[in-house]
Parts: structure tokens; sequence; C-alpha cells
């Protein structure tokens, strides 16, 4: 039968016993609380951003190195295009030097031919063969430089001697041309050697 007197065998827990112990947890849990506040003010932002803002931020740096990549992948593309031009325009540069001298011979043949102390002239199949080389040579872009009355440059010229000028507005100009310069599709693949003007 159950008995409203109190067990004397049975420790006291008194009223106070019970406030202290639950004075315990509320302080153990308000430490907790603060311990967990601070280990996640400690973590990384990325952890403690919204999913959705991270996932856009990574979406805007994955565009940015994708617009990147294919700037420079065009900058390569047409760098390479460029060159692959420049090399076929070019690529007869060597081919084009070995037949400047024929060239030349026949210049100077034709300029001794045609000089006044000479009565002979090209026979009309030699000036056939000279049109039909020079024709050819410039279709595939050799063209020949003008230098004499030009003012010297020597990006373009190289001065074989100089000369006293006849007139002032002479001086510093080419004055004769002792053999032409050429240029392939625009790119100057031999210089003109002249006479200069001082």
């Amino acid at each position: 039968m159950y008995s409203s007197q109190p067990d004397p065998d049975a420790p006291d827990l008194g009223h106070e016993d019970f406030a202290a112990e639950s004075d315990v947890t509320t302080e153990a849990s308000d430490l907790g609380d603060t311990i967990a506040d601070a280990l996640v003010d400690e973590l990384p932002d990325e952890v403690n951003e919204d999913p959705l803002e991270r996932a856009q931020a990574e979406l805007a740096e994955l565009k940015d190195k994708y617009l990147r990549l294919m700037a420079e992948f065009d900058n390569f593309r047409k760098r390479t295009a460029r060159q692959r031009n420049e090399e076929r325009a070019t690529a007869a540069i060597g081919t084009m030097n070995s037949l400047l001298p024929v060239v030349d011979d026949f210049d100077r043949a034709k300029f001794t031919v045609e000089s006044d102390e000479n009565d002979e002239s090209f026979t009309p199949g030699v000036e056939l063969v000279y049109q039909k080389l020079k024709r050819t040579l410039e279709g595939l872009g050799l063209k020949q430089m003008v230098s004499t009355g030009e003012p010297f440059d020597a990006e373009l010229h190289e001065a074989f001697t100089e000369i006293p000028a006849p007139s002032p507005d002479m001086v510093g100009k080419v004055m004769d041309t002792i053999e032409p310069g050429y240029t392939l599709n625009d790119k100057l693949i031999r210089h003109a050697k002249v006479v200069v003007g001082k």
C-alpha cells in the first residue's frame, strides 16, 4: 500500500537541489548555443551562403572562363590564318630571288639593244619571251619598285654610291638605279641598289 510518509532511507532531495540542477542545465544549454554560434561564424563564407547564390556565383565564374577561352581561341584561329596567308604569299621568295638575276640580264640586254649607240633591236621572239616572263612573275605577285627620282629610303634602297646632285632639289634623292628592288605580294624581297645625290 502506498504511504504518504517519507522513506527515512531515501536521499534528501530538497527543493534547492532541483533548482540548482535546473540552473546548471540551463547554463550548459546556453554555453552550447554560444559555442555553436561561434563555430558557425568561423565557417568559411561559402558555407554560410545560400546554395542558390553559391550556384549563381559558380555559374558566373564558369561563364567568364568560357568567354575568355573562346576569345583566346578566336585570336589563335585568326593569328594562325594570318600566318598561313603570309606564308602562302611569300612561299615563292626563294624561287623569285633565283629568277631575279635572269630578269636583270634581260633588262640589261634590252637597255643595251635600245640605246642610241646601237642600231640592233630585240627580235620579236625574244621580246615576246621577255614580256611573257615579266607578266608571269607579276601575276605571281612580283613587282619592280620605281626608285629613280624618289627620296632615298634606307628601308627600300641600298646606296651604292653618292654623286653630286645636279640641282638642289635632287639632294638626298635617288639619281640612278643600278639594280631595281622588288616586292613579292607587297613584301620587300630585294633592296634597290641606287646612286644617291649629295
